[in-house]
């Protein structure tokens, strides 16, 4: 079975730093591209970051300048770096990653359960 597991949220300070890491759990093919969402209270969930396979990354407004998305296709994981942390990034955090499970299947969405980041003073 194929999951995606995240780690490393938590409480953070007002202009601090967390990296938030997504591990794929389960023998696969291959993974193509990675992403990670928000989901704040009352709120839709929103895009944060995307990179591809070849590392080439897009960020949202609010994520851009502050936030580095990396994925590591080898080891089939990646992570989000973020810094400067504003009480505005509070959510859970949830990563996204295409993956081909064998060569004969096409590439699916596969969702992590989230992890959950809190940003106060």
């Amino acid at each position: 079975q194929v999951q995606l597991v995240e780690s490393g949220g938590g409480w953070v300070q007002t202009g601090g730093s967390l990296r938030l890491d997504c591990q794929v759990s389960g023998i696969i093919f291959s993974m193509n591209n990675m992403g990670w969402y928000r989901q704040a209270p009352g709120k839709q969930r929103e895009l944060v970051a995307t990179v591809t396979s070849g590392n080439v990354a897009t960020y949202s407004d609010s994520a851009k300048d502050r936030f580095t998305i990396v994925i590591d296709n080898a080891n089939h994981r990646g992570y989000l770096q973020m810094g400067s942390l504003q009480r505005e990034d509070t959510g859970v955090y949830i990563c996204n990653a295409k993956i081909r499970r064998t060569f004969r299947t096409s590439y699916n969405d596969y969702w992590g359960q989230g992890t959950q980041v809190t940003v106060s003073s």
